[in-house]
């Protein structure tokens, strides 16, 4: 429902895909909709710093095939967490840890399917995280973005989601 993304979009030359569903499903829409070797997981509320994307092909150049970037959200828990990442389009078709179509799970509405991706990676031996590829992450919970409904929507499932990874946890440990 973004309108002045999606003309910005459409001045640009770029193609747009709405697939509605999940988080992870709009994903798995993207990497379908391409044939490119490499693919950016994102959203649209993100700025992206000088060299971040040289910093992440280091990575992968390195033998990693999911490149976690630096959101620049200070956290105290998890403080090399990543919430959008870099990965090979050969990852991208490999399964989740559960065996069903990847790269993220369907087990998620929208928060926790990072988690499961990096420590299915990690398990793997296939994840890096790029510190020095910085993608400013834009969000309300760090007010660098106003609140707003698509924010709240993606907030409304956290605890299912959370209680959904912790059950999980045993497929990739």
């Amino acid at each position: 429902g973004d309108i002045a993304e999606q003309d910005a979009v459409a001045r640009a030359g770029g193609q747009m895909i709405s697939p509605g569903g999940s988080y992870p499903q709009k994903i798995r829409a993207g990497v379908a909709a391409t044939t490119e070797g490499l693919l950016f997981l994102g959203a649209d509320d993100l700025r992206f710093e000088t060299g971040w994307l040289t910093a992440a092909q280091a990575a992968i150049t390195a033998g990693a095939h999911v490149v976690g970037v630096n959101d620049c959200i200070l956290r105290r828990r998890r403080r090399v967490h990543a919430t959008h990442f870099l990965m090979t389009r050969e990852y991208a078709h490999r399964p989740c840890a559960d065996g069903k179509p990847g790269p993220l799970s369907d087990a998620y509405k929208h928060n926790f399917c990072d988690d499961e991706l990096i420590a299915t990676a990690t398990h793997r031996g296939v994840y890096a995280h790029a510190a020095r590829a910085r993608v400013r992450h834009l969000h309300p919970m760090v007010r660098t973005a106003p609140d707003d409904a698509t924010y709240r929507q993606g907030r409304a499932g956290f605890d299912e989601d959370r209680v959904t990874f912790i059950g999980r946890a045993p497929l990739w440990t």
